[in-house]
């Protein structure tokens, strides 16, 4: 069995024996080896500062034990550091474009959101396998990964999820020493700068740092981006059984809000990809984001391992913005603006202890789970909205979109100003059965009991609360008729209590409805047909019901008679095809409708941001030594942009590709260039009028340095 000291040893004798390391997965067991009937595998993770095969063969999120990716009854989508870094990826917006199944929502220019599944979020982010809710610009300059597992999965993650989440996976000591610096500057004058320094300062003391500072402007005129940050982590190992991780991160990020253009005659308009609409002098987001994590893991013996982490987070969050709230008046050739500004300020508290037992009962190999989650969030929310001196101020020509326009803020009757807590005490329990060679069994039971209180500042009125009882289960089923192909069929239930997925608000009828409800019946296979290639299949139905829907007398609270049903295909490839050929390759064929009618929509109408086909590819070949090429595809059909369907994002295709070269050992040249064709296109958007133009061709050098 391993340990940490064998861990240790082997991350020691790497630059002798120049194999690749067995290391820790972050979020799992620092010293835990994967074992199986059939075969005793360790999981492989990007060695300090060495950039290695795409995906990963094992995780420990999806289940919070170390388990192979072929062996766990769920689609997951696996970025690794390596890719990141090769196709120069800067935003969550721009990894989900190569994930089957996930949109981006241009989250009006001052967060994280998407679409997975046919189900929109802002709040189910994670990192490192903790809840990481807040609404804000996420980085990857201290990431060894991002995982998105597809489908709601509540057992593991609690409340929401209902289409699926994503987890970041942050990078720590790994008790080497390796230094790597990464400059970059773009086509349009965009500067970054990374630095990554991994430090061994005693036999069992390890030090990390990673910092980013990035500055520039976009192809967008008026608009700016600053954002900096610093992450330093602490690794000690006590003793050959126990490792200790203490970690902390400040995050700043401030830039233009942009909420790109409005729409004509059913169609984003056409011809102003550089023009902003509104005022960008009184359009911005900051963002201040401070987390410290401690994470302690004992193993006392072979069998039971106990782990704890434990998380503390400040976000600090504001927001104002003038932007076109409406379409084009193609009689008038004017666009109507909007304008209000938000603040919330939010604090987490959250810890996740895990015992987990691997042995044999009753004569079958089993890893057993047992776990329990304690959290509380405050929020303190407020919301003005925006007034122009007169009717015609609130207008802006189409000619002339760009403007500067005095704005009173002022708290209207429908404007958030209140304190809100939610607390959540669970308890989970999960087995994983192997009663033989080609049968796995994944069964498990969460049990959360949620609390929100919400405290209305302005106007005064009594004190809300809700309280939920959360029951989640999950089957899964794993067959395995050879080695490295299983086939595995899971049942999945998630819940989302009636306040929206960031809870800043309740009413009187909010708080006594019941909570939403999806569940995800998928069927699928894994098959790993080379040394390191992965392919994945999988067919699935989810459901999402209890929405509300208008009741026929308005006096009384709203029914819950809503529905919404995502039917998908989803085809994955990723990892490596040979020793020189990195992949990443999907394809998602959905159709997502309201099944019965909500109080957003009547049944019939397709939701927003869905497109039926959607497909990426990147692919990295390297030719010679020192010469690595890369070349990458997106292509995705219509969608429309709200759930009015009046609107619809055309289909497009972009095509990019990437030249890389090493100019001397641990130095390398790499030149991205994105949209290699300069075709005009629209990703995504956030309603009809808040529509995101593709970016033109750009051009981005970057220069690494490794020591």
């Amino acid at each position: 069995m391993l340990t940490i000291r064998d861990a240790l040893l082997g991350a020691s004798l790497l630059p002798v024996l120049g194999s690749p390391a067995i290391a820790a997965d972050k979020a799992g067991s620092a010293v835990a080896a994967l074992t199986e009937r059939e075969n005793l595998e360790q999981p492989t993770v990007t060695v300090t500062g060495k950039r290695e095969e795409y995906g990963v063969s094992a995780t420990s999120t999806a289940t919070r034990t170390n388990t192979l990716l072929r062996n766990v009854p769920q689609a997951i989508s696996v970025v690794s550091q390596a890719q990141i870094e090769d196709q120069s990826l800067r935003s969550v917006a721009d990894l989900l474009m190569f994930v089957p199944g996930a949109s981006p929502n241009s989250g009006e220019s001052n967060r994280d959101q998407l679409t997975l599944r046919g189900n929109n979020t802002t709040a189910d982010f994670f990192v490192d396998g903790l809840r990481d809710d807040a609404q804000y610009f996420r980085d990857f300059y201290n990431l060894d990964r991002v995982e998105v597992l597809k489908g709601p999965n509540a057992m593991i993650f609690g409340r929401g999820g209902g289409g699926g989440i994503i987890n970041r996976v942050t990078k720590r000591a790994s008790f080497g020493d390796h230094r790597q610096v990464i400059v970059s500057r773009d086509s349009w004058g965009g500067t970054r700068g990374t630095g990554d320094v991994d430090a061994r300062l005693a036999g069992g003391l390890g030090l990390r740092v990673n910092t980013v500072y990035e500055k520039g402007r976009s192809f967008r005129d008026f608009t700016g981006l600053k954002r900096y940050g610093i992450n330093p982590t602490v690794g000690i190992l006590a003793g050959q059984d126990t490792r200790v991780d203490l970690s902390y991160e400040y995050f700043h990020d401030r830039r233009t809000a942009d909420r790109g253009v409005p729409s004509l005659s059913g169609r984003p308009l056409t011809g102003f990809t550089r023009t902003f609409f509104g005022d960008p002098n009184d359009s911005h987001a900051d963002a201040d984001v401070r987390i410290a994590t401690l994470g302690v893991e004992h193993r006392f013996n072979d069998a039971l391992t106990l782990r704890n982490r434990t998380l503390i987070g400040r976000y600090d969050k504001f927001y104002q913005n003038v932007y076109a709230s409406g379409a084009v008046n193609t009689a008038a050739q004017t666009v109507a603006l909007g304008a209000y500004n938000s603040r919330n300020d939010r604090r987490n508290l959250i810890s996740q202890t895990d015992l987990i037992w691997t042995g044999t009962l009753a004569g079958m190999d089993q890893t057993v789970l047992v776990g329990v989650e304690l959290s509380g969030q405050k929020s303190r929310n407020q919301r003005l909205t925006g007034r122009f001196a007169t009717v015609a101020e609130g207008r802006v020509l189409l000619s002339e979109p760009t403007v500067d326009r005095a704005v009173t803020y002022v708290r209207s009757g429908t404007d958030a100003d209140n304190r809100t807590r939610a607390s959540v005490a669970a308890g989970y329990v999960q087995t994983q059965l192997r009663p033989s060679d080609w049968l796995e069994i994944v069964a498990g039971l969460r049990f959360d009991r949620f609390k929100l209180t919400v405290s209305d500042i302005s106007p005064v009125v009594p004190i809300r609360s809700r309280s939920d009882n959360l029951l989640s289960p999950r089957l899964g089923l794993v067959l395995k008729p050879r080695r490295n192909l299983s086939v595995y069929g899971s049942y999945s239930r998630s819940y989302l209590p009636q306040s929206g997925d960031q809870f800043s608000a309740l009413s009187q009828n909010t708080a006594a409805l019941k909570p939403e409800r999806f569940i995800n019946l998928e069927v699928g296979s894994k098959w790993e047909p080379g040394n390191g290639l992965l392919a994945t299949l999988a067919l699935y139905r989810l459901d999402r019901s209890n929405t509300q829907s208008a009741n026929p007398d308005p006096s009384l609270p709203p029914l819950l008679t809503g529905a919404t049903r995502t039917r998908g295909l989803e085809i994955g490839l990723e990892r490596s095809i040979s020793a020189r050929w990195q992949v990443s390759a999907g394809y998602a064929l959905q159709h997502s409708v309201i099944r019965r009618t909500t109080s957003a929509a009547p049944a019939g109408r397709t939701v927003p941001l869905v497109p039926k086909h959607s497909l990426s590819l990147w692919s990295k070949y390297q030719v010679t030594r020192p010469f690595a090429a890369g070349l990458g595809l997106i292509s995705r059909s219509r969608s429309y942009t709200s759930i009015s369907n009046l609107v619809a994002l055309p289909a497009y295709t972009r095509l990019d590709g990437a030249l890389y070269y090493k100019l001397a050992p641990g130095f390398e040249a790499q030149l991205n260039v994105e949209n290699l064709l300069n075709k005009d296109y629209f990703p995504t958007a956030n309603n009809d009028n808040n529509i995101s133009p593709g970016a033109p061709r750009n051009v981005r050098l970057t220069l690494r340095a490794g020591f």
